[in-house]
């Protein structure tokens, strides 16, 4: 096509280019293009300062703590109509030989003198005619806590050193002193401050490593085969020890504590990442330390507190040792509470579970012992007895449960 084009002679397309511009107007003139106008400046937009939370006027009250205890009727107890009192009758007993010289206790404890031991039903008549219950709460209102176990032990041990008897037992130090600060500030009773003098103050005093590194030199009550058992056996507060030089068999006893506060152990394994949260008990514990030998102290320093102890006779392997309120320990029959918020001494009732197959437990205790990590309301550390059930029992006891305390009407 473009050939054929270019063969049309020139006088024809000047023709046709005259014919063309005799046939239109000529062409308007170039329009010029418009340039809009610049945009006007836009105002400054100030934005506003970001708004925070909404605070809470300091002058709101806060919601007052929920009541320790809170009345309610027996029938609130769950299992109280089928636990056998009859097995829980002679700790009260025991606890009443304290408890009668304070005038509270002094008619219900006056009225048990008439009450058949043997005859469950006479019992329980006589704590629903004399007492009531209260349920513990935490100041959140929590009604359920931790319940732990113990047990008395028992140990391997000599009067002198020498082989495997490595591992002292220690007799309270003649410098340290005991200030009961409820003398001079009756708000804080059952503190006591421990320490030791130096000059006219009295600092705190050593911690377990303090006491590891340098050792309490002529205080040795006896020696034992096991640091580890020797641990365990101030965690639990007292024990039997079996004398190897003569083969007889000696409690020793709590006498006293340095001061320091108790820290468990098993939670900075936790912490370390060493142990699952849900898998500590005594017995994964130990089992840990003989798996790293090289960090047993490491980790029984993380607990500063140190436990001293006094020797006692054992005239009847049957009867517990005695607990702080100063009667033997009932098996399974006594628990060990916060004595700032339970009295010591009296019957409370407890519901839980079994450590090793989950079945209820829910029978009338008596609290008849204290423990360094026994705080708050709904805390109890329930007792074994002594024998290898007891410590297999207690070393995995770690169940949540609730509990009622008995005060008299």
């Amino acid at each position: 096509m473009h050939s054929i084009r270019r063969s049309v002679p020139s006088s024809f397309a000047l023709v046709a280019l005259l014919l063309a511009a005799c046939g239109t107007p000529p062409p308007a003139p170039p329009v010029k293009p418009q340039v809009p106008p610049p945009p006007s400046k836009q105002p400054d937009i100030v934005m506003p300062p970001p708004v925070g939370p909404v605070g809470i006027p300091a002058d709101l009250p806060k919601p007052p703590p929920v009541p320790a205890m809170t009345p309610v009727s027996f029938d609130a107890l769950p299992g109280w109509r089928q636990d056998d009192l009859r097995q829980a009758w002679p700790a009260f007993m025991a606890s009443c030989r304290v408890l009668a010289k304070k005038p509270q206790w002094t008619a219900p404890c006056a009225a048990s003198s008439a009450v058949d031991g043997q005859d469950g039903a006479a019992i329980r008549r006589y704590f629903e005619t004399w007492f009531v219950p209260n349920q513990m709460r935490m100041p959140d209102g929590a009604d359920t806590g931790l319940i732990t176990g113990y047990y008395e032990p028992m140990l391997r041990g000599a009067r002198k050193r020498g082989g495997a008897f490595q591992t002292p037992l220690y007799r309270v130090p003649d410098d340290l002193i005991t200030v009961d600060l409820a003398a001079a500030y009756p708000t804080l009773k059952n503190m006591r401050l421990r320490g030791r003098l130096v000059g006219k103050t009295v600092v705190p005093y050593g911690t377990r490593a303090d006491i590891e590194r340098a050792p309490l030199a002529g205080k040795e009550l006896v020696w034992v085969d096991d640091p580890v058992e020797a641990f365990f056996l101030e965690v639990q507060g007292s024990g039997r020890v079996r004398i190897d030089e003569s083969d007889e068999t000696v409690r020793i006893a709590f006498a006293d504590q340095n001061g320091h506060p108790y820290k468990v152990i098993g939670r900075w394994l936790v912490e370390q990442g060493e142990l699952p949260a849900d898998g500590v008990s005594a017995q994964s514990i130990k089992a840990w330390i003989a798996s790293h030998p090289q960090r047993r102290q490491e980790l029984l320093n993380v607990n500063p507190s140190y436990i001293f102890f006094r020797e006692e006779r054992l005239p009847d392997p049957g009867v517990g040792p005695k607990g702080a309120l100063g009667v033997p320990l009932t098996p399974e029959r006594s628990v060990a509470v916060d004595p700032s918020v339970v009295p010591l001494g009296a019957p409370l009732f407890l519901s839980t579970t079994h450590p090793v197959d989950g079945a209820p437990v829910q029978r009338l205790m008596m609290a008849q012992d204290t423990g360094g990590a026994i705080r708050g309301a709904v805390r109890a550390d329930f007792f074994f007895g002594f024998g290898g059930n007891a410590a297999e029992y207690a070393g995995r006891m770690k169940q949540r449960g609730s509990t009622w305390v008995l005060l008299p009407k």
